[in-house]
């Protein structure tokens, strides 16, 4: 069987990258196997070890990816975009934050995709800090903790629900709670 090259090699990794983000975002950390991930991918299982020590390193790499899919030009359009039922229906679209946050609870402290899950949710607040332009450092990071857990858990309650007009309803009510408080941040003291 001949070699691939260099330049392929790193293709076909970052397609296999690409395809874990979303098959883990779709069904879960322990929902989706190597052998899963690297069919997806249309590659061999076998050359999955010779481009990841292990899936923990795969899946951590995998969510660093899809967490800088996420681009937002504004909190506007952050808190609508992450709010929108089309978020919620495609998981493996979407915030990785959302999607895996109920197994990487369930992951050992020390895990690579633990500690990738909690620089990522530093770095969103971080992110959503930055867009929050008056207020005092402590109560911009303040607000931005709380509008993340508004929205994740949005987003985490509406994945869960089998009622549409419920999931809406859900949608709706983080719409109406998140953006009066981000704009509140906004409006000079």
């Amino acid at each position: 069987m001949p070699r691939v090259s260099q330049e392929q090699a790193k293709l076909n990794r970052q397609r296999v990258v690409e395809t874990a983000a979303m098959l883990l975002r779709e069904r879960g950390l322990h929902g989706v196997g190597v052998a899963d991930i690297m069919k997806a991918a249309g590659l061999t299982h076998g050359g999955f070890y010779g481009q990841f020590e292990n899936k923990d390193a795969l899946a951590a790499e995998a969510f660093d990816w899809a967490l800088q899919q996420n681009g937002y030009e504004g909190l506007q359009a952050l808190v609508s975009m992450y709010l929108d039922a089309r978020h919620v229906d495609a998981p493996g679209f979407g915030c990785p934050i959302a999607a895996l946050a109920n197994d990487v609870t369930r992951e050992d402290a020390a895990s690579p995709i633990r500690q990738r899950f909690t620089q990522g949710l530093r770095g969103m607040a971080d992110m959503v800090g930055r867009l929050l332009p008056d207020g005092s450092a402590e109560r911009r990071r303040r607000q931005a903790l709380a509008s993340i857990s508004t929205l994740v858990g949005a987003v985490t309650l509406a994945r869960a629900v089998n009622d549409p007009a419920l999931r809406d309803e859900l949608l709706e009510a983080a719409r109406s709670a998140a953006l009066p408080a981000i704009l509140e941040v906004q409006t000079p003291q």
